[in-house]
């Protein structure tokens, strides 16, 4: 738990709540209307007691940050980035793989109702898109596509200042775009999604790939870590084998640069967003690490050779800077922006 002394002059602005709810923690945050965190604190999501024990949670946090400083009002709006699928339009989550028993739960109904108080839902990845909109990696943009780079591949797009969710509540779901047609191409850990972006450009898919080389026989720093009936390679030992310098693993590192340039590349050229942010935890170090910087270009380099000269001097491709809060600051500036938006339409 952490917050800004009372002093702050940003404690006096407009306060949104900003809520990110994941498979195993739910992030919480009063934000200003000028992106400053007043405060932000954490809660288990412990998925197997169900979405009434979560909301119960989250609102005991809410109500005993705001019942603690006597001389802020509450806050005006509160905002929730959720995993889907979902259905934003009816502010429901359908059937999130990650929260199984929060299957058709009504959560922006459910949350009106313990609070009171507009409530504005996302996509996770949407929230997080806008978060680094807003106050991260794309401020100067005018539109930009995230994706997050973790298990999975998430995604979200924000045009002329707006996320795009779509008529199924299912834009931004890049992981799931086509990339290798091929009947033998890789299948996503969901069980689905042959050949999809997903299969080639996540965390699980760094894995899966290691450990098909490693069980052909490739020489690896890597190898030691094959004993054993249950033996697995992460993405992250892959990243801590390429700083030592593994052959193996800066290969592994650099073909998934190249499957995630061609997805970029064909999100690119139906979008022209003109700025996209890689987020989420697989950066490989980032832009402060030279293999962050090698997987990064590696991805530019693809996204070079199948675009326009005038496409590609126009777009900036970069890491994302808010990190693990991006989520909850998204979450909170999109409920800015759609109560700003109530109250210009009340003018």
């Amino acid at each position: 738990m952490d917050s800004l002394p009372q002093s702050d002059p940003e404690i006096n602005s407009p306060l949104f709540w900003g809520i990110d709810i994941g498979g195993t923690q739910i992030k919480i945050g009063l934000v200003s209307s000028c992106g400053e965190t007043v405060f932000h604190d954490s809660v288990p999501t412990n998925e197997s007691d169900g979405p009434d024990a979560a909301m119960d949670r989250i609102v005991d946090v809410i109500v005993e940050q705001e019942n603690s400083v006597s001389d802020r009002s509450p806050a005006i709006a509160i905002g929730i980035g959720a995993p889907g699928p979902m259905d934003l339009h009816a502010g429901t989550l359908v059937e999130p793989p990650q929260l199984p028993s929060w299957k058709d739960y009504a959560i922006v109904a459910e949350m009106q109702h313990r609070t009171g108080r507009p409530v504005s839902f996302q996509n996770d990845a949407n929230a997080a898109a806008y978060g680094e909109f807003w106050l991260g990696s794309g401020q100067a943009d005018q539109s930009m596509l995230l994706l997050t780079l973790g298990t999975g591949v998430g995604g979200g797009i924000v045009i002329e200042g707006d996320l795009v969710s779509g008529t199924n509540s299912f834009a931004g779901e890049v992981g799931h775009m086509l990339v290798n047609p091929s009947p033998d191409a890789r299948q996503c850990i969901w069980g689905g999604g042959r050949g999809q972006l997903e299969a080639y450009g996540s965390a699980s898919a760094v894995s899966m790939l290691a450990m098909e080389k490693l069980s052909s026989g490739s020489p690896s720093c890597l190898q030691s870590l094959l004993s054993g009936p249950c033996a697995t390679v992460t993405a992250k030992q892959v990243y801590q084998a390429a700083l030592q310098g593994d052959t193996l693993a800066l290969e592994i590192i650099d073909e998934t640069a190249k499957w995630l340039g061609i997805g970029v590349t064909s999100l690119i050229h139906v979008l022209d967003p003109g700025s996209v942010v890689l987020g989420g935890a697989m950066n490989f170090g980032g832009e402060t690490c030279p293999i962050g910087r090698r997987f990064l270009q590696g991805i530019i380099q693809e996204f070079r050779e199948h675009t326009f000269d005038s496409v590609f001097a126009g777009t900036r491709i970069k890491f994302a800077r808010l990190g693990p809060s991006a989520g909850y600051l998204g979450a909170a500036g999109y409920a800015r922006k759609e109560y700003k938006s109530h109250l210009t339409k009340e003018r």
